[in-house]
């Protein structure tokens, strides 16, 4: 008989973020006087939230057609793609690009936007964050276009820190750049979870294999250990399965064989650590648990493409925050 495997993670979802590794890349504090409008461009490689703290606006996101969402106090949007979107007080206003339109930087990484007609007050809590990970792909895979959490919908934690967050905004004391730009990473994730929670599609695909049990909880083993010597084997006595009922499962959820997966998931993380360039291919071919190099390097370059020599020589990371730094230099 099954039985729940006895290393299950408390929060696997959590974990996989935490080894994507979130990076903020960009946070503004703006308040806005109707009318007022912005326009960001796409931003690849970059999720977008916006938060209304007080006041109201309306967001059009570029995606699936077209996307609008009616944001009101306490409301959260994550445009988890980068697509490019548009802010406004109300139909009609003007929505000029965002790098036309002032934003004095704080630091090198927080702007406040202060800007528009005169008329009622909007202030919200805006920025981009990145996964620095190169397996942050399979997560935005799986994310929709736009992610809505209304205030109905929220938790008590996410509920809490949308009401710490507003509270910085609407008295900035000292330090409080540092504050917000924290409470909004946590946000995001929060988000995500919300949005895991409440939404039937979020429980298919990678995101929904995390939030299962037993193969969520392998999931999170092979992320802490890719190195390690898995088998289908190994993987389903982990899981306290069968090597059939393991492998059937793995497939189902995660939409791949698990040694594919395993296979793909180290060769990310061999392009994560030969970005740092602290590495030789012939210490990370023996760390990733290959007897050979030139074994290594063939499994290399049929996941990405390309070989390990010259992902080491260009330093790469396969996520870049260019764009977003062009918009607020």
């Amino acid at each position: 008989m099954d039985i729940a495997p006895p290393f299950a993670t408390a929060d696997p979802v959590g974990e996989a973020l935490h080894v994507l590794r979130m990076s903020g890349t960009f946070y503004g504090r703006s308040e806005l006087s109707a009318p007022w409008g912005m326009s960001l461009p796409p931003t690849p490689g970059c999720l977008w939230f916006h938060v209304v703290t007080s006041g109201s606006c309306l967001l059009d996101v570029d995606v699936d057609g077209g996307a609008r969402v009616d944001m009101r106090p306490g409301e959260l949007v994550l445009v988890p793609r980068g697509e490019g979107h548009r802010l406004r007080s109300a139909e009609g206003a003007a929505v000029p690009d965002i790098r036309s339109i002032p934003h004095p930087m704080i630091d090198d990484r927080y702007a406040l936007l202060r800007h528009g007609g005169g008329g009622d007050m909007t202030r919200m809590v805006c920025g981009a964050v990145r996964f620095e990970h190169p397996a942050a792909q399979s997560l935005v895979d799986v994310l929709p276009g736009i992610i809505r959490v209304e205030p109905t919908a929220l938790s008590g934690r996410l509920e809490d820190t949308l009401r710490l967050l507003a509270a910085e905004v609407e008295d900035l004391r000292p330090g409080g750049e540092a504050v917000i730009t924290r409470l909004a990473d946590v946000l995001v994730i929060q988000a995500i979870r919300t949005w895991l929670a409440h939404d039937p599609a979020a429980r298919t695909g990678w995101l929904g294999a995390l939030a299962d049990d037993r193969i969520g909880a392998v999931l999170a083993r092979v992320h802490r250990e890719p190195e390690r010597d898995w088998t289908v084997g190994t993987l389903a006595a982990a899981a306290s399965m069968s090597r059939s009922a393991f492998a059937a499962r793995f497939t189902e959820l995660v939409g791949e064989p698990a040694m594919s997966y395993v296979t793909r998931w180290r060769m990310h993380s061999a392009v994560d650590q030969l970005s740092t360039g602290n590495v030789t291919v012939s210490e990370l071919a023996g760390r990733m648990g290959y007897r050979s190099e030139a074994a290594f390097s063939r499994a290399f370059s049929r996941v990405v493409g390309e070989s390990p020599g010259a992902v080491r020589r260009r330093g790469d990371r396969l996520v870049s925050a260019s764009l977003i730094n062009s918009l607020y230099a």
